[in-house]
């Protein structure tokens, strides 16, 4: 079979599989369970990388499919996925689908720069990359389950806001702009907070 199957590259497959199951929700209409998957998609591809690390002994030809993989998987997961769930809340005009298109194009421009950098990157050295350039493109995962509890109380305004809030994640993806990458820390406190948006969301606080 054509590919690599070791456990590096699990949470990224994992992560695939909830966003196709996502994305069959978030077309019912299911967006509690669709902005789930997200938040679950999310959170393996936190960890992915760490895992991935962990076996030092990866061929060249591992690290690059690790490299692609992950990101074909991110367009997917945080490009391709977080598109459906905004149009199927509303963003249907043609000014919103304009908007989701620039989007669509800031992740994958995003990810394929990525890509070229982080093989160089890893060509040069070994320590793990400290900063990001431009928002990762994981962030959706984040900020639209906190987009979606605000359309309870924003009403008629809620289309705004959201078109809005697209627009200025695709262009921080493409912004040339230092992103500390999160610690054990600031990874926890994120979990928690989407955890609480989730909470809210299934009304359980």
């Amino acid at each position: 079979m054509l590919g690599f199957y070791d456990y590096t590259v699990v949470l990224t497959y994992i992560s695939l599989g909830f966003s196709i199951v996502g994305m069959t929700r978030a077309l019912e209409g299911d967006f509690r369970v669709a902005i789930l998957c997200l938040a679950l998609s999310g959170l393996c591809d936190m960890f992915d990388g760490k895992i991935a690390r962990t076996k030092k002994n990866r061929t060249e030809d591992e690290k690059r499919f690790g490299i692609q993989i992950d990101s074909l998987c991110d367009v997917v997961c945080f490009g391709v996925f977080p598109i459906m769930i905004c149009y199927c809340l509303g963003m249907r005009g043609a000014f919103s689908v304009f908007i989701l298109a620039l989007y669509g194009m800031a992740s994958v421009i995003r990810l394929a720069f990525f890509n070229v950098m982080e093989e160089k990157r890893q060509n040069e050295t070994a320590e793990t990359r400290k900063y990001y350039q431009g928002l990762p493109i994981t962030s959706m995962a984040i900020i639209l389950p906190f987009l979606y509890l605000l359309r309870k109380y924003c009403g008629r305004y809620f289309l705004f806001v959201i078109n809005v809030a697209v627009v200025v994640v695709g262009v921080l993806f493409i912004s040339d702009i230092k992103v500390k990458k999160p610690q054990n820390p600031m990874i926890i406190l994120l979990v928690a907070l989407v955890g609480i948006a989730l909470a809210f969301m299934f009304h359980l606080l």
